[in-house]
């Protein structure tokens, strides 16, 4: 049986979502982060990284939230997560997909731990750096709301849902608590809130046993 690591509210949130999308069995085994977990020799042994998360499929070790739901979707294709391999669709998919972590995700991740790029006890730095991520934040987040404004389709990619709306609900969710988080910008909550109506997202919140603000 599948198994996937998580821990509430972080970047396995995207493969659980697309888990409960496939409908297939699994297993989640929850990581106590908190308590130190990621640093021990069993987790290491399965990501050297010490990172959340780690889908284990079969033989099959996985990190990198994003390559585990490329996987997911590929090998369970009857689902329509991804389009067709070769369609520019598809192309359009891994475009969205890479940006996000790259480029989105990296982002957040400055606006969280801005100690980590710098000395962490330069004060001044840690709050010029959160303070410019924050607003690199806000410009990326621009991008989301033009695209779909561009297009005018219900999804990222247009008309089909896939895993790039999935990774990028869970990115947008991050900035919940921002000065202006994404769901102030009109195409996107209307868009966020089209991926929460998914059953299998509304049955991820209450696996993590997570509450509102959803986004």
């Amino acid at each position: 049986m599948i198994q996937l690591h998580y821990h509430p509210s972080t970047a396995s949130m995207a493969p659980h979502i697309v888990l409960e999308e496939l409908g297939v069995p699994y297993q989640r085994l929850f990581v106590d982060k908190d308590a130190g977990a990621l640093d021990s020799a069993a987790y290491r042994a399965l990501n050297p990284n010490g990172k959340i998360p780690v889908l284990v499929d079969g033989e099959l070790v996985l990190y990198e939230s994003a390559a585990i739901c490329l996987h997911l979707a590929d090998t369970h294709a009857d689902a329509g997560l991804l389009p067709p391999v070769g369609s520019a669709e598809r192309a359009q998919a891994y475009q969205w997909l890479v940006w996000l972590t790259n480029t989105l995700q990296a982002t957040l991740i400055q606006c969280f731990y801005p100690e980590r790029q710098t000395e962490a006890t330069d004060a001044v730095a840690i709050a010029a750096i959160k303070s410019r991520a924050t607003a690199r934040v806000g410009e990326l987040l621009g991008q989301i709301e033009a695209e779909l404004e561009r297009h005018g389709g219900p999804w990222l990619l247009g008309a089909n849902y896939s895993v790039v709306d999935i990774y990028a609900f869970m990115l947008c969710r991050w900035t919940r608590n921002f000065a202006r988080p994404a769901r102030s910008r009109p195409a996107i909550h209307a868009w966020q809130q089209r991926v929460l109506a998914r059953p299998a997202v509304q049955r991820m919140f209450a696996n993590e046993g997570l509450s509102e603000p959803w986004f």
